[in-house]
């Protein structure tokens, strides 16, 4: 495919992965939509990308917009564009209702509106999450995902009517889904530029902010390396594009740890620690939905509490740890079959390690360098 990549969210963690793939394996230019409310805000941002992509801004255009504004890629033009990355999303779990409607629903029909009008539009990929398929429990398929009825938060669900009205509303577009596992590191090293969840949880467990454990041991967690990710959709979209394609960019269940044994693991790593050992800390108890919902309910409307926010952090995400979900990959592995395994034990090890080494710190910056 010739012609113009449009990276969406290109200034964000995952998207400025993508576009750092693109710069080191292809020669294709590329149009970089970033976030921002105002001139200002843009300037600063483009100081900053300009220095980054100093060796490739002959190759680079820079947009900005909004998602939740009218129409917020009304300044790029649509002629020379090829393909487009839509990475641009509010990710957290606790995001509100409005601002993912807004955001992560609203906005991808807005870009879908302006893809329709790419003449030269080849490509269409969306990055979504494994977690749009919802509650349901079970085998998550490579094929469209029936309104699962309920879900855990409000971005699990944006992200599944976003992933609706591509294959819905703007179903002759050439589009492809990437559904991502969590990610907890920035590759195989165990790195770790930008916290989410998961980090914050094994900060509280580090710091015994957390007593009772919401889950069931036996569940299944799908993590992964941004880097692993980046590389499978780079892989996808470059060198076997085939159109109206789901993939679930993850391992099978058979590689996934279980909670209780990731909670075991991470507890082993701490314990080597002298902050950690001169505080003796036990492990969380594993405890039923009922109970953990009605220990944060109690706290409701309290403010300032540690152990409140330690719960808060959790809960928008602590139904989906009751589920099994059995991740199909068939599809990523028939058209990426080098799609890499990765060694869970050694990953976690890896992540947290980092995580005590830096003392939980992170960079406020999603980009470091580029290649």
């Amino acid at each position: 495919m010739s012609g113009t990549i449009l990276i969406t969210g290109a200034d964000g963690y995952f998207g400025s992965m993508l576009v750092k793939n693109y710069l080191s394996r292809s020669d294709k230019e590329l149009k970089l939509w970033i976030r921002a409310s105002g001139r200002t805000e843009y300037e600063s941002k483009l100081v900053r990308l300009e220095q980054v992509y100093r060796k490739h801004l002959k190759r680079i255009r820079f947009f900005c917009g909004e998602l939740s504004e009218d129409k917020p890629f009304c300044d790029v033009d649509t002629r020379d564009i090829a393909g487009i990355i839509h990475t641009a999303a509010i990710t957290r779990f606790n995001v509100e209702e409005k601002l993912a409607n807004r955001v992560n629903r609203d906005g991808v029909r807005k870009l879908a509106q302006f893809a329709s009008r790419c003449s030269r539009l080849e490509q269409f990929g969306f990055v979504s999450t494994i977690y749009s398929s919802g509650l349901i429990k079970g085998e998550v398929p490579e094929t469209a995902l029936s309104p699962a009825g309920s879900f855990a938060n409000h971005y699990e669900r944006s992200k599944w009517e976003a992933e609706h009205i591509i294959q819905t509303e703007y179903a002759e577009l050439p589009w492809n889904i990437y559904r991502a596992a969590t990610i907890i590191a920035d590759n195989d090293s165990g790195e770790v530029v930008q916290h989410n969840v998961f980090h914050n949880t094994m900060r509280l467990f580090f710091h015994g902010l957390i007593s009772l454990m919401p889950g069931e041991r036996d569940t299944p967690v799908y993590l992964t390396t941004g880097k692993s990710t980046a590389d499978a959709i780079y892989q996808l979209m470059e060198v076997n594009y085939i159109p109206n394609e789901i993939y679930n960019v993850c391992y099978q269940q058979k590689n996934a740890l279980t909670l209780g044994d990731l909670v075991d693991r991470v507890f082993d790593n701490f314990k080597n620690n002298a902050d950690f050992k001169r505080k003796r800390i036990l492990k969380p108890l594993f405890t039923d939905l009922e109970a953990f919902e009605s220990l944060a309910s109690m706290l409701t409307g309290v403010s300032g509490m540690v152990v409140k926010q330690a719960l808060d952090s959790i809960r928008p995400f602590s139904k989906q740890l009751y589920i099994e979900k059995n991740i199909s990959n068939g599809n990523l592995l028939k058209h990426y079959p080098q799609y890499p395994v990765p060694d869970m034990e050694v990953l976690l090890d890896s992540v947290i390690q980092f995580l005590m080494r830096e003392k939980w710190g992170s960079s406020n910056n999603a980009i470091t360098n580029a290649a």
